[in-house]
């Protein structure tokens, strides 16, 4: 059974598929219907073991680099990747520190507006 659901995923090959009928196995139930997958159902099978890896690893990027092999930009760059795959949940992304300080040192922004982008990264 664990490793039906990446076969699933495999023949689907990423496109849109719709479950027809749900059966629980221990009881005498099924229900037919037209059924979409959970948005992290979607993700491709390495994606889903990634995700549940950097969620084993209580989100250290350390961890992540440590179990993969791969450098801190390679680890961000796959967990923005999934997570613009998860539409599901929107975050207000806030700049970087140093984008902000960036900013405020070519005039783009003041100083009250600078300090107010950092604050809103500490919430």
């Amino acid at each position: 059974m664990a490793k039906d659901w990446q076969e699933l995923t495999r023949l689907t090959g990423g496109e849109t598929i719709i479950i027809e009928r749900v059966r629980i196995v221990d009881r005498d139930v099924s229900i037919e219907g037209s059924f979409e997958l959970p948005p992290l159902a979607r993700l491709s099978a390495e994606d889903q073991i990634f995700a549940a890896a950097f969620l084993r690893s209580h989100g250290s990027i350390k961890k992540m680099e440590e179990t993969f092999g791969v450098s801190y930009p390679t680890i961000k760059n796959r967990l923005n990747r999934i997570g613009d795959q998860l539409d599901f949940v929107k975050i207000e992304s806030f700049p970087e520190r140093g984008e902000v300080l960036e900013r405020l040192e070519r005039g783009e922004i003041t100083a009250d507006e600078a300090v107010e982008l950092l604050e809103g990264q500490s919430e």
